[in-house]
């Protein structure tokens, strides 16, 4: 935000009525009429030590020049006046506006201030404070963005790491398409063994590799079933929960091609 206060002959920081009514979205004239509305409900002497009246030349479209008034403010005249505005925008800039007077007298109390040399230079020096607290503000507020749009993510993590039950391939398809990843079972199935994760033939044909056993992505479930007297052992591949959190973040963040 930049623009909202600057320093005064006697080392005041001041504000006037122009900048309030820019930043606060309103008629300067509106303003006008509420810095009125105190002044009438002031002593003259309280006036006098809160609000001056000035004016500003302004360049007429047929040559002439017109003045029109402008109240000059001190911190404290300008707390008075914001007092009556409402709204969650009149309470952001009712903040900003304080932080920067706070800027402005601390660096006038510790000696670092280069008194300015016209009212451009005034402005343009309170602006370059308030720039560092926006871009500090920016970045807390692409923080908290990039968190909220991982928070899928983390939640999905968290909730496999509760459960200690391994699923079938199917079932992860499943879990990635319900994740934002569109995917089958025929499709996973052709990936993983593309990646090495999965034997692509003979007898250990969509079992994995020991590789990816030893990580503790998959491990193997042998079912015995008799059959006319005879029995047969079928191995099935399941996915850990590691391996599920594992895939997951592979195929959201677009590992798994």
């Amino acid at each position: 935000m930049k623009e909202l206060v600057f320093k005064g002959e006697s080392n005041q920081v001041l504000t006037n009525s122009l900048l309030v009514a820019e930043k606060f979205g309103k008629e300067h004239s509106d303003v006008l009429k509420a810095v009125d509305s105190l002044m009438c409900k002031m002593s003259e002497n309280q006036c006098k030590g809160y609000f001056a009246d000035t004016s500003i030349e302004v360049k007429q479209p047929n040559g002439g020049i017109r003045k029109s008034r402008v109240v000059v403010m001190n911190r404290d005249g300008f707390t008075l006046l914001v007092m009556g505005f409402t709204g969650e925008k009149a309470l952001q800039f009712k903040l900003e506006y304080i932080n920067a007077f706070n800027k402005m007298e601390e660096a006038i109390k510790n000696g670092g201030f280069n008194v300015p040399k016209s009212f451009r230079e005034a402005l343009l020096l309170a602006a370059e404070q308030q720039e560092v607290i926006e871009n500090q503000q920016k970045q807390i507020e692409e923080k908290n963005a990039k968190i909220e749009a991982d928070k899928p993510k983390v939640l999905f993590s968290e909730a496999v790491s509760a459960s200690n039950k391994s699923i079938l391939v199917r079932e992860l398809a499943k879990l990635i398409t319900q994740n934002g990843y569109q995917i089958g079972e025929k499709q996973l199935y052709e990936r993983l063994r593309k990646a090495g994760y999965l034997c692509s033939s003979g007898e250990s044909y969509n079992q994995p590799t020991q590789t990816y056993m030893n990580m503790g992505l998959f491990h193997l479930k042998k079912t015995s079933v008799i059959c006319d007297g005879e029995s047969k052992v079928y191995t099935v591949t399941k996915v850990t929960p590691k391996g599920q959190i594992y895939f997951i973040n592979k195929f959201l963040g677009k590992g798994m091609k």
